[in-house]
């Protein structure tokens, strides 16, 4: 069960609008790369908004009603692609937010697929592991074709994870003819191993955030060993950073979740704070460090910053607190656009998330490829593949931010556009 902690800040204000803040980038990027206005138009909206309403029996007897969404964005270089997100706060407007910035980040790292996002408006924690796979079990059969491994393929998010895939895949599979059963295990990816998954999946977004900020301290002749780091947000993404720059000599000396913050001067150990959060679920009662405020977390000074929570954490008053050399986007849209400003004012570097964290859909492409052909690659192969696509994506961005005198994440953007508006020109509009 999830126990309301009266201590916590106040929620961010319910109004930030996430798709305006998006579309603001696009346009803003579209002038620079000189998109024509026609593709900005088709860009500016969601290709599909699919909201399904499904009930689920839960084990008191009731019979609850769920909200799910699917948005697919766009579809013009592949099949849509993007997480499933299972949080309070899931909206129609933050998941198209999402489900577009799904479309950059395959283009950006030239991936054949689409953008696409999910979710269902509900606490995971507030429910049974039993009621968790009937939920999703549901929300799978309600969806029904608009999923499907040539069509719209699903991953995980913040609150679903690869047992979350595998029921999904299961479901999907029994959805679908005897003959083709065998066939359809890329529906969805961020599965298992044992259940068609990739090796190395879990820890690919940290492992691209990783890649990124090693690209960033060359740039910089900065030296990570010996550095510090404060991370926000401690599951998938913020726990395998910290745990693969631990190896590098990064002490994380910060780490907060939504039940608190906690502080050691000493560094955390990476590897312990993992495996707790694993099994209790969040950083909350954790012995090895000492309960600070929101406050006084962005406050801490450290040479890097990674947040790996949810949107709009960093607004202006948390970046004119922080005292960092660079922000490693480990979340999407964790800097509003305020934020952003105060930070590159203040000569604060910031990795956008569109190149930062997209290590996610990169590797889910590949075990997309694996499922289509029947193989099973070795982790140094996605390691290896992983590295060499995370690189070429920060040299790009990087050179066209430093050409266009833009920031990193409107390079992002821009780059992202260019190859879009490149296939629109070839194929034109139907009819």
């Amino acid at each position: 069960m999830t126990v309301s902690n009266p201590s916590l800040p106040p929620q961010k204000p319910s109004h930030y609008d996430f798709y305006k803040v998006v579309q603001d980038y696009l346009e803003e990027a579209a002038v620079i790369a000189e998109v024509e206005p026609y593709v900005r138009t088709i860009l500016t909206q969601p290709k599909n908004e699919v909201i399904v309403n499904f009930p689920v029996k839960m084990d008191s007897g009731e019979v609850r009603l769920f909200k799910g969404y699917r948005v697919q964005h766009n579809n013009l270089l592949g099949p849509f692609k993007g997480g499933m997100r299972y949080h309070p706060q899931v909206s129609l407007d933050d998941v198209k937010a999402l489900a577009a910035m799904m479309t950059w980040k395959s283009a950006l790292m030239r991936l054949p697929f689409g953008g696409g996002k999910g979710g269902i408006k509900f606490d995971p924690h507030s429910v049974s592991k039993g009621e968790l796979q009937k939920i999703t079990r549901r929300f799978t059969h309600a969806l029904g074709e608009n999923i499907g491994p040539e069509y719209d393929i699903p991953a995980p998010d913040v609150g679903t994870n690869s047992q979350t895939m595998a029921w999904m895949m299961d479901t999907y599979s029994n959805m679908v003819r005897s003959a083709e059963k065998q066939s359809v295990k890329g529906v969805v990816t961020g599965k298992p191993v044992a259940s068609g998954g990739t090796l190395g999946r879990t820890k690919a977004t940290g492992q691209g955030l990783v890649h990124c900020i090693l690209e960033w301290a060359r740039e910089k002749s900065f030296a990570l060993e010996g550095s510090t780091m404060t991370v926000q947000g401690f599951g998938n993404v913020g726990s395998h950073t910290a745990v693969i720059l631990s190896k590098l000599g990064v002490s994380t000396i910060a780490v907060g979740d939504h039940t608190g913050y906690l502080f050691n001067p000493e560094g955390f150990n990476a590897h312990k704070l993992q495996d707790y959060v694993e099994k209790y679920g969040s950083i909350a009662g954790y012995p090895g460090g000492k309960a600070i405020t929101r406050e006084e977390f962005f406050a801490t000074k450290a040479d890097i910053f990674a947040p790996c929570a949810l949107e709009n954490q960093i607004g202006e008053a948390e970046a004119r607190a922080l005292d960092v050399k660079l922000v490693a986007e480990g979340a999407n849209g964790p800097c509003n656009p305020e934020g952003e400003r105060v930070l590159l004012d203040r000569h604060v570097d910031v990795l956008p998330d569109v190149l930062a964290n997209s290590g996610g859909v990169t590797v889910s492409y590949y075990e997309w490829v694996q499922n289509k052909r029947s193989e099973s690659w070795t982790e140094e192969e996605v390691d290896a593949r992983l590295e060499v696509v995370m690189k070429r994506g920060y040299r790009e961005v990087s050179d066209f931010a430093r050409q266009k005198k833009c920031s990193m994440r409107v390079a992002a953007y821009a780059i992202a556009l260019e190859r879009i508006a490149a296939v629109y020109k070839e194929r034109e509009i139907f009819p």
